[in-house]
């Protein structure tokens, strides 16, 4: 395991290396010749441009298969985690391209939208492509496209269940009993599909074990929909608050992905999403990342 901070109680032999820096990449991996699977998870959070963004995470990524690759003659499968702003664009271009709806894997690339994502993928195929010109054994690659990731990460810069367990403790301290939604109405009515982190895990092992998976692009998602409306109860009730809907109006959006691709390959894994949410905020609570209603109660 490749990270920047050391997981606590994981049978797990965790080498620190900084994956935009290749010559501490190439040190700490390159004597590794006994990898058999890669499962690239890895993203840095912190720029706001997506020309930064594209320049840093693909830097990381070929950091890595550049190390790995070459000196692991017994590796076997990369799995690469991107998302599904592959299919809208980085946060500028959300609005500006017309994107039907649910967002299938052959849908080809948007015109003219730079996206780190495309370049992770072109990083990943070339390196596949130069181990099989090089005569190494062939080399099987999947990339897996979750939409918003329902988790548990105590590190993680983007953890939507984390951020909304905040928001209710200090709405309840601050606002008295009442959580109030701050999104649109179109997140509130319409509908959207998340990804449970762990029904995530689940398909990269698949896709790196099951030949007929190999060398594909899926899409990860709950199996489901919903609204956020329907989330909302539950997180006002984990916090044993009132709350309020939406009030106003705003243009609708809806963000949907299929998963047709990943069921005709094999890939049958199913969360409920309401389910999915009530169950990482009771483990964010468990751990203590965020308050539980007692403890809210006594601030």
């Amino acid at each position: 395991m490749v990270s920047s901070a050391l997981p606590r109680g994981e049978p797990v032999t965790h080498i620190c290396v900084d994956l935009a820096d290749p010559a501490a990449v190439s040190a700490a991996l390159a004597p590794l010749t006994d990898i058999t699977h890669v499962f690239y998870v890895a993203w840095a959070p912190h720029f706001f441009e997506e020309d930064q963004n594209r320049e840093a995470n693909s830097r990381m990524l070929r950091n890595v298969l550049s190390a790995v690759v070459p000196n692991c003659p017994v590796l076997v499968h990369v799995s690469l985690q991107t998302g599904s702003k592959h299919y809208i664009g980085p946060p500028e271009s959300i609005g500006k391209f017309t994107i039907e709806t649910p967002f299938s894997e052959d849908m080809p690339r948007l015109d003219n939208c730079p996206n780190l994502y495309y370049d992770q993928e072109d990083a990943l195929f070339d390196a596949v492509s130069r181990s099989r010109r090089r005569g190494a054994a062939v080399i099987s690659w999947s990339v897996h496209r979750p939409s918003l990731v329902f988790g548990f990460s105590p590190q993680s810069a983007m953890n939507v269940v984390c951020t909304l367990c905040v928001y209710a403790a200090i709405c309840r301290k601050e606002g008295g009993r009442k959580l109030r939604w701050p999104g649109s109405l179109g997140a509130w009515e319409g509908f959207s599909n998340a990804s449970d982190a762990d029904l995530v895990a689940e398909q990269h092992i698949w896709a790196a074990v099951d030949p007929a998976a190999r060398n594909e692009a899926y899409n990860c998602s709950n199996g489901d929909v919903y609204k956020w409306k329907q989330l909302w109860t539950v997180l006002a009730g984990r916090f044993g608050m009132e709350w309020s809907g939406y009030e106003g109006e705003e243009s609708r959006w809806e963000f949907l992905d299929t998963m047709n691709k990943s069921k005709e390959h094999g890939f049958l894994g199913f969360r409920n999403t309401v389910k999915s949410f009530g169950t990482w905020i009771d483990k964010l609570r468990l751990y203590k990342i965020v308050p539980s209603c007692r403890i809210v109660s006594s601030l």
